[in-house]
């Protein structure tokens, strides 16, 4: 059986790069839901870093689960890579992330009112009163 990088890595290589993108993202998206608090999602992580480095939508999908897994497990993270990133990521984040900073974040600063909206309804009914 093909290990996961190598049939990413070939499944990128498809002459209709929409369905690539999307295969790829939906495995992405399967896989890093899976691993997202488990130890071993660094080295999944970087065994995709590779293969992915070839399209941009990908890549930064990646590195947007990697920004959702720092944020999710209390680790180092930048308010302002938070803020750059995709309506997905900060949709993601404002409707399940329990990252209180990441949600006064985009109570302040998402993208769109939704974003806004949601990121503060959600610190409000965990009791907090940032704006």
């Amino acid at each position: 059986m093909e290990d996961a990088a190598a049939l990413v890595t070939r499944v990128l290589t498809d002459p209709e790069r929409g369905m690539a993108n999307s295969a790829v993202c939906e495995y992405l998206d399967r896989r890093a839901t899976e691993l997202l608090t488990d130890p071993g999602y660094p080295s999944w992580c970087l065994e995709m870093t590779g293969p992915v480095a070839v399209d941009d939508f990908s890549a930064r999908r990646l590195r947007e689960w990697t920004l959702l897994r720092a944020m999710t497990m209390d680790e180092p993270w930048g308010t302002e890579a938070l803020l750059e990133a995709s309506n997905w990521l900060q949709l993601h984040t404002a409707e399940k992330s329990v990252a209180e900073g990441a949600l006064a974040t985009l109570a302040e600063g998402g993208r769109t009112r939704r974003i806004r909206n949601i990121a503060k309804s959600r610190l409000s009914s965990r009791g907090l009163t940032r704006p």
